[in-house]
This record gives structure tokens, C-alpha cells and sequence, in this order.
């Protein structure tokens, strides 16, 4: 099977999230690495795509000398993965659209409601897929506990309840490292800081899981460093359109979490919970019986769980692979066959119009308030 071309707008030398990419999109032979504006500073950037083995005259600049120069070719890229800041996600994701191409973008995929109802529209005007990184859904045993779900296993769900909680940013001290002062920073994050940037991972997977949508919230921000503009601890409640119960905590100040993103489920006649630090295991309790493991690769599991495991039993797949997961069902989507699990530009519009939600929630108080973008009411 050919290889399908992809290319990278961010994600360059120093990059949290960019090895994770570059990782997933090349795991499983599905993708070549042929194009790249990998960093903010042109000369910089050109010369770590040759580093990274792309060609000197796919090594751009900047994402519009990448556009310009991947428009007309022959062998122009499949797909291009869009890992620059929060601000930048819009303008960038559009025009790549626009201009034919498959998009991966990170989340948020907008900062505005306004703005990811427009991709929605560009992405369906286009033909073209765009996808929006909430990796976590593609760990195996995610689409297992979605698919348990979706079977009747644990009944109709009652009340789910997740957690995307880290110790990383409660250095007061450390305020001006970068890498840290960009997420509270409205300029470059938007209107939101820590449920922005790990809540919204927490609540699309209960919506994942779950196979339902957020109608309302209830929202409580605190920024537990004054210096800080937008919120590092954020406790929402919702409602889901089927009935469900949400609640939902994520702070970067809970000092001696490393990665703490878990989730639970509770259904009429059983339980489920999944642990990105133990992600291998789901662990499942049916009403009134003993609680079990559901390991990675053993036999029994659903199709999607199959599917998505590379190693055998006990062998632990980790965050890279989740990701690789994303890319191979886009390699799938783009070679013509649709994958249920990917998550698209409605998923990107909808954690866009929770964030906005839950902001206005946390100004009045905690008030409930519509979570729906408008052109889902």
C-alpha cells in the first residue's frame, strides 16, 4: 500500500506535542513525513524539517509559504497536522480546507463558537476531513468501555464522572516560564485556561464513552495564582441530552498529580473506569457482582478494542500509540473508509461552545446555562 504524504504546522525543536505526532503518524507505515513549517521562526524551522530528513524545498518558512508551495504539486501532502498555538488554529485549519486538504488539527480547534461552526461549514463545503486531536478516545480500551456502552452492557447510564487533574503549573515561582505563561494568557489561549487545555479532553470523553452530547452546565473557575488571568482550577456539572449526570474536575495546580485523567461510569446495571496513567486496564463491575480487569489484548474484547492494539497482553501501548490510533483512522477516512471513533469539527465545535459556556457560567455565579453551539439546538 502506498504511503499517504503529511505534513506538520508547529511542533517544532522543544515541542510538548510534536514528537507525539510525529511518532503517531509514522508508526504503523501509513504516513511519510514530506512537508513541515515547524517553527514560528523560519530559518530555525527550515532547518530542523531537514533534520528530520524532509526535503530542502518542503521545508517551509512559515504555513502560508506551505500552502503556497504544497498547493500545485503533483505529490502534495494527504494530510497536514496543525500544532501551533491556540490563536492560530482557526485561520490556519480554514485555509488548508479551503485549499483541499485533510486536516488534523489540535484541540481547541477554534477559540470562538462563531469560529468552529465556520469550519464545520468549510469542512463539509470542502469535502475534505477535518479532525480534531481528543487522542485519549483512541486508547483500546476507551473504544472498549464506548463500545460496552453502546452494547447495553452496564444499562442506560446514570452518572458519569471525570477528572483531568496535574500538579505542574502550582509553581507560583515559575510563572513566566513560557511554557506555562501562554495557557493563561488570554491573547494566546482564548477565554479559558485550564478547562480549555485539559477539561475539555475530560469532557469529550465522556461524551465519547457515553455516545451522548452536553446540553447544560454549571461552572466554578478559580485562578488560584493571582497572577493569572484565566482559571488553573475549574469544577463543572452537566447534563447530557440522553438524561446522564456530569461531573467533571480539572486543575494544574493539584501538586503531586502527575497526569491524573480518569473517568467513571455508572450505569443501571454496572460500572466501568478507565485511568490514562493505567490505560491498559478497564475495570468493570456489574450490579450486585465482583469487580474485574478487562486487560488490553485478551480475548473477548469488541472490534474497536481489537483493532487498535498493536502488542501483546501486558505489554504496555502508551500515549504516542493513542495518537498513532488518530492517524490510522484517518488513514482509513481518507482512503475512503469512515471510522465511528474519529473525532471530527462537530466534536471541536462542541468543547468550544462548553468552554464558552462554562465561562459565562462561572461570571454569573455558577448559573446553568446552554452548552449547545447554535447550529446544534
Amino acid at each position: 500500500m502506498t504511503k499517504l504524504k503529511w505534513g506538520m504546522i508547529g511542533g517544532g525543536d522543544g515541542s510538548q506535542i510534536g514528537p507525539a505526532h510525529r511518532l503517531g503518524a509514522q508508526a504503523d507505515g501509513l504516513f511519510e513525513f514530506a512537508a513541515g513549517a515547524l517553527d514560528h521562526r523560519p530559518v530555525e524551522g527550515r532547518a530542523y524539517a531537514q533534520r528530520l530528513g524532509i526535503a530542502e524545498d518542503r521545508a517551509y518558512g512559515d504555513w502560508r509559504e506551505m500552502l503556497e508551495g504544497e498547493r500545485d504539486r503533483a505529490d502534495r501532502i494527504d494530510l497536514v497536522t496543525v500544532a501551533t498555538p491556540n490563536s492560530t488554529h482557526f485561520e490556519i485549519t480554514k485555509a488548508f480546507l479551503e485549499a483541499g486538504f485533510n486536516v488534523l488539527c489540535e484541540k481547541p480547534m477554534t477559540l470562538t463558537v462563531e469560529e468552529g461552526e465556520e469550519i464545520v461549514r468549510v469542512a463539509e463545503a470542502s469535502g475534505k476531513i477535518c479532525a480534531v486531536n481528543y487522542c485519549y478516545s483512541a486508547y483500546p480500551m476507551v473504544r472498549q468501555a464506548r463500545a460496552m456502552v453502546r452494547n447495553g452492557e452496564i444499562g442506560k447510564v446514570r452518572l458519569v464522572v471525570t477528572n483531568f487533574s496535574h500538579g505542574h503549573h502550582g509553581d507560583a515561582t515559575d510563572a513566566d516560564n513560557p511554557r506555562v505563561r501562554w495557557r493563561y494568557d488570554p491573547a494566546m489561549a482564548g477565554v479559558s485556561g485550564q478547562f480549555a487545555d485539559c477539561g475539555i479532553h475530560a469532557l469529550h470523553m465522556a461524551s465519547f464513552i457515553c455516545d451522548d452530547a452536553v446540553d447544560r452546565l454549571s461552572a466554578d473557575f478559580a485562578s488560584t495564582i493571582p497572577s493569572r488571568e484565566l482559571e488553573d482550577d475549574a469544577m463543572v456539572n452537566f447534563r447530557m441530552t440522553g438524561g446522564t449526570v456530569g461531573r467533571l474536575w480539572t486543575s494544574s495546580v493539584a501538586i503531586g498529580r502527575q497526569h491524573g485523567f480518569d473517568i467513571q461510569v455508572f450505569g443501571e446495571t454496572g460500572g466501568l473506569r478507565w485511568a490514562s496513567e493505567q490505560p491498559n486496564q478497564l475495570i468493570s463491575t456489574p450490579v450486585g457482582g465482583r469487580t474485574q480487569i478487562i486487560e488490553k489484548g485478551e480475548a473477548g474484547l469488541h472490534e474497536e478494542a481489537r483493532r487498535l492494539s498493536r502488542v501483546a497482553i501486558a505489554h504496555p501501548e502508551g500515549f504516542p500509540l493513542a495518537v498513532a490510533n488518530i492517524y490510522c483512522d484517518l488513514a482509513d477516512a481518507i482512503r475512503g473508509e469512515t471510522r465511528d471513533g474519529l473525532p471530527g469539527a462537530a466534536d471541536g465545535v462542541r468543547s468550544m461552545a462548553a468552554v464558552h459556556a462554562a465561562v459565562d457560567s462561572a461570571r454569573q455565579h455558577g448559573a446553568w446555562v446552554d452548552a449547545r453551539p447554535p447550529m446544534f439546538r
